[in-house]
């Protein structure tokens, strides 16, 4: 169904576009498109047409056939405006999934309070949302003969596994750290296109999503946690509704670079129902007040060690790894000794250690106390020896336990894994020798028979 006039008419008329019958083996999804007003928003219209057309769309003759309606709107009078939202309501009663576009579209407000059922709004001349919001309301097809790329686009990571970035930039202002000037403020992806994407992934068959960003917590802040519709119903930009929506998925969902605001409690009970993986990425960086402080570090609270011991007590298996820093200026040996003392406190699982390096353009290059390259270096070795450790300890506990974990890689030797508390590159694994028959992607049972202080070795369990 499509509408194509210059000038408002008071019934749709039929496209007399020729239709393409199918792409690949499946249906291809159908646009109705009804075009108010000026043949400036003629020209609009048919850009918006030629681009869906050009993926696969076709245009449906009538609102029945049509999986979305798209209505490019008239706003120059008062009564053109009318005429606008009564096209709305009209699409909307005889569909129900409507796209709004065009000059009206400007007070999104205006519209929305008439039509709240409504799937989005744009502007004029916003030819890249409009088609947008139709992929988010109807996906293109994937023709595999057609289609040079594929509908989960050309990944570097394995083919189980794949990183899922939910937003750009950083609002922190951490002393140590230019991420803020180098890639901006944090710009959250809105939530039905990172689920849209996080399908794509599981369907074409990755195991395993790696959610980041510079802030992970902090998604859709910037956005005032707007909602955006997927699979019929709105979602959130929130971090917790984000988690929630990901599980559904039915893939292993694992949390990188979290910060440790509150509202992250809410995420652990998700872990304790096996919804999403029981591992939080938290760059907690140091544990005395004062090094944090001169940090700039957000959400650092001396407490923090209750807050992970109140987790545990949710998510008995939860894992926990970070990143500190040794040797930032102003750090004393008192300081470095609460770290250490922290560390054995806290059992963090996996942990990683850098000396400080005063990189060109932070804040913390003003700071005094430089602490110099030898104490670094001697200090780095004295918290990497602590937390071999309470690694090795936290390890040799899981030795006769059954668990699940999914296969990297296989040679004539067996099978490299990796356990749900094992993230790939940065974690440790879990080694099957012997087991040549799996392939990677494959998650099975694996009960554990020996660890050191970062593997484990195991054999396939039987049961």
């Amino acid at each position: 169904m499509v509408k194509i006039t210059p000038t408002p008419p008071s019934k749709p008329a039929a496209s007399k576009m020729p239709a393409k019958a199918r792409r690949g083996t499946a249906e291809a999804p159908k646009v109705g498109f009804v075009s108010l007003g000026c043949p400036k928003a003629l020209v609009d219209s048919e850009r918006i047409i030629t681009r869906l057309r050009s993926e696969g769309y076709e245009i449906a003759a009538d609102y029945v056939g049509a999986d979305v309606v798209v209505v490019n709107t008239c706003g120059f009078l008062d009564s053109a405006k009318a005429e606008s939202l009564d096209a709305i309501g009209e699409a909307i009663a005889e569909n129900g999934r409507v796209i709004v576009t065009g000059c009206f579209g400007v007070e999104e407000a205006r519209i929305r309070a008439a039509h709240p059922g409504v799937l989005a709004v744009t502007g004029p001349h916003q030819y890249e949302q409009v088609v947008g919001a139709v992929h988010d309301a109807v996906p293109p097809l994937h023709d595999p003969y057609v289609d040079l790329v594929p509908p989960e686009g050309l990944r570097l990571t394995p083919r189980h596994y794949a990183y899922l970035k939910i937003s750009e930039g950083c609002n922190n202002r951490c002393s140590f750290c230019i991420i803020p000037s180098l890639r901006g403020d944090l710009a959250s992806r809105p939530a039905n296109h990172v689920m849209a994407e996080a399908e794509k992934l599981v369907k074409a068959g990755v195991k395993e999503l790696l959610v980041i960003s510079q802030d992970t917590s902090a998604y859709g802040l910037d956005l005032k946690f707007a909602e955006s519709p997927w699979k019929g119903r709105p979602l959130k930009a929130k971090f917790l509704d984000l988690c929630t929506a990901l599980g559904d998925l039915g893939a292993w969902v694992r949390l990188h670079y979290v910060y440790p605001y509150p509202h992250v409690d809410d995420v652990i009970p998700l872990m304790a129902e096996g919804k999403i993986l029981p591992y939080l990425d938290i760059p907690f960086q140091h544990a005395s007040p004062a090094v944090l402080k001169a940090m700039r570090r957000p959400a650092h609270q001396e407490k923090t060690a209750d807050r992970i011991a109140a987790w545990r007590k949710v998510c008995p298996d939860l894992a926990v790894r970070s990143t500190f820093i040794v040797g930032f200026p102003g750090e004393t040996e008192q300081d470095f000794q609460m770290l250490l003392d922290w560390l054995e406190e806290t059992k963090l699982d996996r942990v990683g250690c850098f000396k400080y390096e005063p990189v060109e353009g932070a804040k913390a290059n003003e700071l005094p106390g430089t602490v110099p390259d030898e104490v670094k270096d001697e200090r780095w070795h004295r918290f990497m020896e602590v937390q071999q450790r309470v690694s090795e300890r936290l390890l040799q506990a899981k030795v006769g336990r059954t668990i699940e974990v999914i296969v990297d890689e296989v040679d004539e030797e067996g099978a490299m894994c990796r356990s749900k508390w094992d993230a790939p590159e940065i974690d440790g694994s879990v080694f099957l020798n012997g087991d040549s028959s799996l392939k990677p992607g494959d998650i099975v049972r694996a009960k554990i028979l020996h660890a050191d202080e970062t593997d484990l070795w195991g054999e396939r369990a039987t049961e």
